[in-house]
């Protein structure tokens, strides 16, 4: 798993996973596997899955990487606390997974919260499982 800032401001972590490094064959069932995750988690809840790449692809003008074969948001929240308004710009949380035809990109921004960074890391790097 890497880190970067996406346009110099927003802290992303990355894992690029080659497909013969994984039992996953698509989108659809590592979302499938990462809601599993989000479910039994104590604190964190499920919001939704969001279709990024069809979203997209049904915008009159629209623009999508030729590599990119499928792209969608897991969408959840690890809120255990509102101690202020501005804590709301943070939230909720979401993974994104990208397809190509050798490989799934998995994405999440940083949070603000250590345990949420140390679940969703564990969960992203679990899909190594071959």
């Amino acid at each position: 798993m890497k880190q970067t800032l996406l346009q110099e401001k927003y802290p992303v972590f990355y894992l690029e996973l080659d497909k013969t490094e994984t039992t996953f064959t698509s989108v659809d069932e590592i979302l499938a596997y990462l809601k599993e995750q989000v479910d039994e988690h104590k604190v964190v809840r499920y919001i939704a899955t969001f279709d990024h790449y069809q979203h997209t692809k049904e915008l009159e003008e629209h623009m999508i990487d030729d590599s990119i074969l499928d792209a969608k948001n897991l969408i959840f929240c690890f809120g255990t606390a509102l101690p202020n308004p501005n804590v709301l710009a943070v939230r909720p949380r979401s993974i994104g997974i990208v397809e190509t035809a050798t490989n799934f990109i998995i994405t999440f921004m940083e949070a603000p919260m250590p345990i949420a960074n140390q679940a969703m890391e564990n969960w992203v790097l679990s899909l190594r499982n071959k």
